[in-house]
């Protein structure tokens, strides 16, 4: 069974709306395709997962591995962090496929950051097609609204009705990564993504001050309650540069996020530094990995890059083994 999204070609807030309504009231896991016959071990997980009153991880069409960003607190630079990940990601091997989901409902960032802007066509399968720049697949609730200084004022069911829409009536495949940019925190969202679909890993974002390493701490644990890898710690802003002289300040403090990923048994699989090229190529829609793709700030991208594809090379082979 598939949900019909519209007649037109396009998407408009208020059929969305009305759209994610009537979706709410139907059996998600029944509208949705079969999935491939799963192992043993897997089918003994899906039926531990049932015991316990959870439902069962469905993989998103076409997509190979997923990636989500996320921070407990708002303001650490999440989302810039999601959008170069994915950039990096591609620039490190041309020939892989790349997305971005904006998680982010009431506060979307990537259309601006990835310089996309609606209407969403939808394909013969009636399915939404993602927007691309840069060679990246993004989709985002930023899409599907007419303005975007509009406010999106649903109650947390609308909310999570919208994330199964945006996983699942998504014309996604074929993708070798999908980036998630989460929004903060650890509530409905956070755990409808990770009690539905597999997730290959999870990237903790966190300045180094005191006040946002406390819910970085607790993103983490919320992560390893419902079984998701947690990959490794981004220490974002971790220094200010000068772009004039290029002295270094600690404003946030120093080595924050390195001592709380020592205490949590994970690695730093990223030191982006605070400059004012990464705050102004975000803003304007062109990310420093393509803008400045030379610069020692996108480097640092490129290196956050390679450590996630190497800490997903260790889980693999660590499940293998089991």
């Amino acid at each position: 069974m598939a949900l019909t999204v519209c007649s037109r070609s396009f998407i408009n807030r208020s059929r969305f709306s009305s759209l994610v309504y009537s979706y709410f009231n139907k059996n998600i896991v029944q509208m949705l395709p079969p999935c491939q016959a799963a192992s043993n071990s897997t089918k003994d997980a899906d039926q531990s997962r049932m015991q316990r009153g959870l439902p069962k991880k469905l993989p998103i069409g076409g997509v190979d591995q997923v990636i989500v960003v996320a921070s407990g607190k708002g303001g650490v630079g999440k989302s810039t962090t999601a959008v170069n990940l994915a950039l990096s990601l591609k620039e490190l091997d041309k020939t892989k496929l790349v997305g971005i989901l904006d998680a982010d409902v009431y506060g979307p960032s990537i259309p601006k950051m990835m310089n996309l802007k609606g209407p969403v066509h939808l394909n013969k399968q009636q399915l939404m097609m993602p927007l691309v720049n840069y060679d990246i697949k993004c989709m985002s609730m930023g899409f599907l609204i007419e303005d975007e200084k509009d406010p999106i004022v649903w109650r947390g069911l609308m909310v999570m009705s919208a994330i199964q829409r945006l996983l699942r009536q998504v014309s996604w495949g074929p993708l070798d990564y999908l980036v998630v940019d989460m929004p903060p925190g650890t509530g409905d969202v956070q755990l409808t993504m990770s009690q539905n679909i597999p997730i290959d890993g999870a990237v903790i974002v966190t300045t180094p001050q005191d006040v946002a390493l406390l819910d970085a701490r607790k993103g983490t644990e919320m992560f390893r309650k419902v079984e998701v890898p947690v990959l490794g710690v981004v220490q974002n802003m971790s220094a200010y540069e000068c772009p004039k002289c290029g002295h270094t300040e600690h404003i946030f403090g120093k080595d924050g996020a390195t001592n709380l990923a020592k205490e949590m048994n994970l690695p730093i699989i990223g030191d982006i530094p605070l400059h004012i090229k990464i705050r102004e190529t975000s803003d304007s829609g062109a990310p420093i990995i393509v803008s400045h793709p030379n610069s020692s700030q996108a480097q640092a991208f490129k290196d956050l890059g390679r450590n996630v594809l190497q800490r997903l090379k260790v889980l693999k082979d660590q499940a293998k083994n089991k």
